[in-house]
């Protein structure tokens, strides 16, 4: 409850802000426990209409249950200033564990004349997920997402688009608890070690890709407002295989790609009854598909992204949340790369509640079982660019509102 927007990851209350801005160090007394814990996440899926053919391997074309993840983390104080927030995680869908999000930190608090600053350098394997606020793209919402029915055929790359296929370095700054200035630079791990960990491998970067963060806190009696942007910049190069099917980097022209994103969050706290959150990011990305296009993969050398998400959300006492947002993807038409209409562009909106037994101060079991349950809603008013036959065999957009109820428990 003290770091936690409901009393449950991954939203952000101020003392949760600054726990991770600190390099997750902070103790309680005495104790010298191994930062050691655990995730469940049990979950079902149901498409207005069965998919045509089953989402992956094992599963059928419609009404699946899922272990969607088993977790462990690693998250917590190494020394005085050294922290981390590590996460090995295991999916029923490709039945593989691997690394998932990682975050090594050196932290440390100074005084600057009559200012206060927190400083550090992050060590980390997915551009954003540093960031504090839940505008990121590593940390918005949907918090926790379906796996097994469709989704937006094409989003900006900064939106997961690298996530465990790279390792940068970032340092970063906030005055006053106020602005916050981060700036780093990320490179691609080799296949084979991609392999060892299970992750996905999409193409090699080519040199290092930069990575810059601003934002700004306004501190209000009841709350705060920030405001920020993001900058991101990645030459990569496409993905290939060698003679017995491993992933492998091919040599050649690359695509590039350039991030360039606005964000706002705002939460309100009433006491310890009511919470309410509204965030919002909007990124563009603009594309020159050198690699691509000279492989017969796309109809122009030159292409372009949007993507938009809003959402509001409001907690009673840590325990009942409803969330509502909002999304919209699209960009320029494309007849090679996106197929049947050639748009990228897909729309729509999601509900969720929330109820959260336990995990409370006066919990049973306190701190030890935390459980939440969800039923979430996702609807589509255009899936690819249309509202109908969007897939070139008459599915309607319509057909993929999705239904998803999960079951989240945390040791």
């Amino acid at each position: 409850m003290a770091c936690h927007v409901g009393g449950f990851g991954p939203q952000l209350t101020p003392f949760g802000r600054q726990f991770k801005l600190l390099g997750y160090t902070l103790k309680a007394g005495d104790a010298t426990d191994v930062p050691l814990s655990l995730m469940v996440v049990e979950t079902y899926t149901k498409t207005a209409k069965a998919q045509a053919s089953p989402p992956a391997n094992g599963f059928s074309d419609n009404n699946n249950t899922e272990l969607q993840q088993a977790s462990a983390f690693l998250a917590g104080r190494i020394t005085d200033h050294l922290g981390v927030m590590a996460q090995a995680t295991y999916s029923e869908n490709g039945g593989l564990l691997g690394w998932d999000n990682s975050d090594l930190r050196y932290a440390r608090s100074a005084s600057w004349g009559s200012h206060g600053m927190v400083w550090g350098i992050s060590l980390n394997n997915n551009p954003s997920v540093t960031d504090v606020f839940n505008t990121a793209p590593a940390w918005q919402f949907p918090y926790m997402a379906p796996d097994l029915a469709p989704g937006a055929p094409a989003t900006p790359i900064l939106m997961e688009g690298l996530a465990g296929q790279v390792l940068g370095l970032n340092a970063y700054m906030q005055i006053d608890g106020k602005l916050y200035v981060e700036a780093g630079g990320y490179r691609s791990l080799s296949p084979a070690f991609l392999r060892n960990v299970n992750a996905d491998f999409s193409g090699r970067l080519s040199g290092v890709a930069p990575y810059a963060r601003l934002a700004y806190t306004w501190n209000l009696a009841s709350g705060n407002l920030q405001a920020g942007m993001f900058a991101f910049h990645a030459s990569r190069g496409l993905p290939g295989t060698n003679a017995q099917g491993d992933a492998v980097a091919v040599a050649g022209p690359t695509d590039k790609f350039t991030d360039l994103g606005a964000d706002a969050s705002y939460q309100l706290f009433v006491g310890s009854k009511h919470i309410v959150t509204v965030n919002g990011l909007y990124l563009t990305e603009r594309q020159r598909l050198d690699a691509t296009f000279l492989a017969g993969g796309s109809s122009n050398l030159h292409d372009s992204l949007r993507a938009l998400n809003l959402n509001a959300s409001y907690w009673y006492r840590n325990t009942w949340g409803v969330t509502l947002g909002g999304f919209a993807d699209d960009g320029s038409r494309d007849l090679v790369l996106y197929g049947n209409n050639g748009s990228p562009d897909t729309r729509g909106g999601v509900v969720e509640l929330n109820w959260n037994p336990f995990g409370k101060a006066e919990s049973w079991e306190q701190p030890f079982a935390n459980i939440r349950l969800g039923l979430q809603y996702t609807w589509y008013s255009r899936f690819s660019g249309l509202v109908t036959n969007v897939d070139g065999a008459g599915r309607r957009a319509s057909d993929n509102d999705t239904l998803y109820m999960y079951a989240w428990l945390v040791l």
